[in-house]
């Protein structure tokens, strides 16, 4: 891989980060201010907040779009393999000199100041998106939306919410309604706000926060519907209705991820997106890690012959039901002995997370995270996992665990699940060489 200039800045970087987190706009403020507000000169930005399904969502606004003629810039995090991931230029990934260059001109702006990693790679983004004329920007929130670094945006043409869970408690609050707040945060006045189906007290919540700001909102199941109807998705609204291939992207919940991206675009009806890029972004839209099948590779070659081989980022309750619920649907068309390989980092619920699979999963092998301080150890991912009834069992590295699966001669063949953090999908795919693109 030819990203060492990248990781070096990056690694230099990290140097300056402020020793405890606080959300804050004041650093990207002050840092946009002395490279002479890129944010300000940028192309027209969807902004896309939530807990679950951002990055999916992105995909499909992209595919979409794209499909329709359009060119597009992409922003979100995090990455998985390499950092240019974060980076789309009119739908290619950043040069690894270009985003260097980006990098290190932001960091002479900073001129050594604190600041956290995300908010100057954001600025760094904003240098590159502003530099490179586009139709399109989708700017995906890092964390939490009010106090975010991408918040910086003061005039988007949508935003959109994902679906809102528990996750990042420290950050933005310990219940749904706290949460609610910080993401509604990215609604701006008079802006079209698209949002997935929600609890009633998140709904609640974002539905007051767009009143204040006169945002007009739509939202799922009852501005809009999309369906899984005899394999295809089933888009209607007060336009009328579209009748679309299924989501390249695997699970039930990508059905709604697909019909929020939808609904954004028909929103904006100044994007002029006929018919046929909605059917083309269907089949088109791809994103890593996100129950994605690997069918070839150093690590595909260690499983046991006719398994296969399923790499999922998802690491909090909701996204883990929304994994058990695709894998019972698998389970349902071909059934196979399902075996997961986890891994989490310990500010997750584990517990929470897992218990989605109870009785869905024939055995648990946990691994370590590598590359975060934050991991849990490989024997407390298996303590959780047994707390709820799944057989479980630790070893140090991925082959272990492939090795243990290989001698535990199912029949037939297992499914084998490696999920429970972004992290570990991104040390699979590097492990696996499989590099996203």
């Amino acid at each position: 891989m030819t990203t060492t200039h990248v990781d070096a800045i990056v690694a230099r970087l990290n140097a300056l980060h402020p020793k405890r987190i606080d959300l804050s706009l004041d650093r990207i403020h002050r840092l946009l201010d002395a490279l002479d507000h890129p944010e300000k000169r940028l192309p027209p930005v969807i902004h896309v907040g939530g807990t679950n399904g951002k990055g999916s969502t992105v995909a499909f606004l992209r595919g979409i779009l794209e499909a329709a003629g359009l060119r597009v810039h992409t922003y979100t995090s995090p990455h998985l393999v390499r950092f240019n991931e974060r980076f789309r230029l009119n739908g290619e990934l950043v040069s690894d000199a270009e985003l260097t260059a980006a990098l290190e001109e932001c960091a002479q702006a900073n001129a050594g100041e604190p600041i956290t990693v995300f908010e100057i790679t954001t600025a760094a983004g904003m240098l590159l998106f502003s530099r490179h004329p586009a139709d399109v920007l989708l700017l995906e929130v890092g964390l939490g939306g009010r106090l975010d670094a991408t918040n910086v945006v003061e005039a988007p043409i949508a935003t959109v919410i994902t679906p809102i869970s528990v996750d990042h408690t420290d950050f933005l609050g310990d219940t749904l309604e706290k949460i609610a707040f910080e993401k509604a945060g990215i609604f701006k006045r008079n802006v079209p706000a698209i949002v997935a189906a929600q609890n009633r007290d998140v709904l609640s919540v974002l539905e007051r926060q767009a009143a204040r700001l006169s945002a007009p909102v739509k939202v799922a199941g009852e501005n809009w519907t999309a369906t899984e109807e005899r394999g295809r998705l089933v888009y209607q609204d007060d336009n009328g209705l579209l009748d679309l291939p299924a989501p390249k992207l695997y699970g039930r919940h990508q059905f709604e991820n697909a019909g929020l991206a939808i609904a954004a675009l028909r929103a904006l009806p100044q994007l002029k997106i006929p018919p046929a890029a909605y059917e083309a972004g269907m089949t088109k839209a791809d994103w890593p890690a996100r129950l994605q099948r690997l069918s070839a590779g150093r690590l595909v070659d260690l499983v046991p012959p006719g398994s296969e081989l399923w790499l999922d980022g998802s690491h909090n309750p909701d996204g883990g039901r929304a994994t058990a619920a695709a894998l019972a649907d698998l389970e349902e068309r071909v059934s196979r002995p399902l075996v997961m390989i986890a891994g989490m980092l310990s500010t997750k619920d584990a517990s929470g997370f897992l218990r989605n699979f109870s009785g869905l999963a024939r055995r648990l092998i946990a691994v370590p995270v590598a590359v975060s301080e934050k991991a849990m150890s490989p024997e407390a991912v298996a303590e959780a996992a047994r707390a709820v009834d799944i057989p479980a069992t630790s070893r140090a590295t991925i082959d272990e665990a492939l090795e243990t699966v290989r001698k535990l001669d199912l029949d037939p063949p297992p499914r084998i699940l490696i999920t429970g953090s972004l992290y570990l999908a991104g040390d699979v795919l590097r492990e696996n060489g499989t590099l996203p693109q």
